[in-house]
């Protein structure tokens, strides 16, 4: 039988973090573990629209609320100390806040934007949070990339894409960079001989508000109307789409340094089962190099 949330084991006693937890994929994840008795960190950009969310939410779920701007190392930053001076031990951290296809732009720290808030953003928070993750039996960091990586390539010489600027060629190389981070990540992990894993999912073509309007404004403008029109058909719920995630935070027989996705359309929709990354995305020395320039970047290097 497919997997469905129904699987997911007891999560009393655990805690985790999930960032973009207020809307789409990630709501529907703190739904989920919240209910299987999990507390929940939601780490969100817009703290009235991460109220709302919490509302929606049983009154009785153990749910807290952190601001999070990963567009600002200087947010990351602050939120991983407020995080860990109340929870020095996390079982949880779901990488999933995102943007997509945005017009050119620079985060406050001057990187291009969807870079800089999809990859860079996590890579430091995950630095920083990981000392209470990495000793902690059966705790995992999930990445949320997107079969939007397979366009991708790293842009090591030009990694803002000055003069080479597109809205898709930043998303696909920002999400490229998320699954390469999860899975570089994972080795790392191993080799320390730490007790926690990396795994990284993508939702498939869900129907978020993240994804429809980018789309549209991305095509021709007749075609636009049409592809808004049509994408509540052509895709699957935010529900559906936040299973993978689950099915990476939770599932025993998900492993470490793996990728899971949709089963079905060529990924697009279904359950959740294993996925095929790009051969690019699993390279060590493209993962060495991504993490050594992230690095440079973030000045932020993992313990």
């Amino acid at each position: 039988m497919p997997w469905n949330p129904s699987e997911i084991p007891d999560q009393s006693g655990r805690v985790a973090v999930i960032t973009g937890a207020n809307s789409g994929i990630g709501f529907k994840a703190a739904r989920h573990l919240a209910a299987k008795g999990a507390t929940v960190i939601m780490a969100c950009r817009n703290l009235e629209k991460a109220r709302a969310a919490r509302a929606r939410l049983p009154a009785d779920a153990n749910v807290r609320i952190v601001e999070l701007d990963l567009g600002s190392q200087a947010s990351v930053k602050k939120a991983a100390e407020e995080i860990l001076a109340e929870y020095p031990r996390l079982d949880l951290l779901l990488n999933n806040a995102g943007i997509m296809w945005l017009e050119e732009g620079r985060t406050e720290d001057g990187f291009e934007r969807q870079f800089g808030i999809n990859h860079l953003g996590h890579f430091t928070l995950t630095a920083l949070l990981l000392p209470a993750l990495r000793d902690v039996a059966g705790s995992r960091i999930v990445t949320v990339s997107s079969i939007a990586h397979r366009a991708g390539r790293i842009h090591f010489d030009n990694i803002h894409l000055d003069g080479q600027y597109g809205r898709q060629r930043a998303y696909a190389q920002a999400k490229l960079a998320n699954l390469m981070f999860a899975v570089e990540l994972d080795r790392r992990l191993q080799r320390a001989g730490a007790q926690t894993r990396s795994l990284a999912c993508h939702p498939g073509i869900a129907s978020t508000n993240l994804a429809g309007p980018g789309i549209a404004e991305e095509t021709p403008l007749g075609i636009g109307r049409v592809v808004r029109w049509l994408w509540p058909l052509m895709t699957q719920s935010a529900e559906k789409g936040a299973w993978p995630t689950l099915y990476a935070a939770t599932a025993p027989q998900a492993e470490g340094g793996h990728y899971y996705g949709p089963a079905r359309l060529k990924e697009a929709i279904g359950p959740p089962r294993e996925a095929r990354p790009r051969r690019y995305a699993m390279d060590p020395e493209k993962g060495q190099r991504l993490w050594a320039l992230s690095e440079s970047l973030t000045g932020q290097h993992f313990p």
